[in-house]
């Protein structure tokens, strides 16, 4: 990624709905040319996708939890994650180091629903245990880091 890449991916995080035509104005290039260099972001995976930021209390998503997963020494990570991946409730999937194999986070409506979901965790072939936190409100979140060129490889 060169200069102009970066600057791309910047305006688009900032706003991903900019047209062509303003993304060119801001770095310099024709229209057509930027929407080739998006397009070969987007196929390279720099450019992951495009999704509406939703307040998660407007559409009943009231809780929020994090939630870390001590996995059973004899299971079996990727069976682990594929139930886990199976529950919509789980917003964020993370691999750690340490006690906890994974941390999640959680969005329900109601702590009901919390208890629910950490029953279904519980009762998963491979999780041990699981240790919970709930927010009590959400100060910033998704805050995107500034974009730095990629440093050079060392010589050998």
């Amino acid at each position: 990624m060169d200069a102009i890449d970066l600057s791309l991916v910047e305006l688009l995080r900032g706003n991903a709905r900019l047209s062509y035509a303003e993304l060119a104005r801001q770095v310099g290039l024709s229209a057509p040319a930027v929407h080739e260099r998006v397009g070969k972001l987007e196929a390279s995976g720099v450019l992951r996708g495009y999704r509406a930021d939703v307040e998660p209390e407007a559409i009943g998503l009231g809780v929020t939890a994090l939630i870390g997963i001590v996995q059973d020494s004899g299971g079996d990570t990727d069976d682990v994650l594929d139930a886990i991946r199976e529950m919509p409730e789980i917003e964020s999937c993370y691999f750690m180091a340490g006690v906890e194999s994974f941390l999640l986070k959680a969005r329900v409506g109601t702590i009901a629903e919390l208890e629910q979901l950490i029953l279904r965790l519980n009762r998963t072939a491979g999780v041990a245990s699981t240790r919970t936190g709930v927010a009590l409100s959400t100060k910033w979140e998704n805050r995107p880091q500034p974009v730095t060129p990629p440093r050079p490889e060392a010589a050998p």
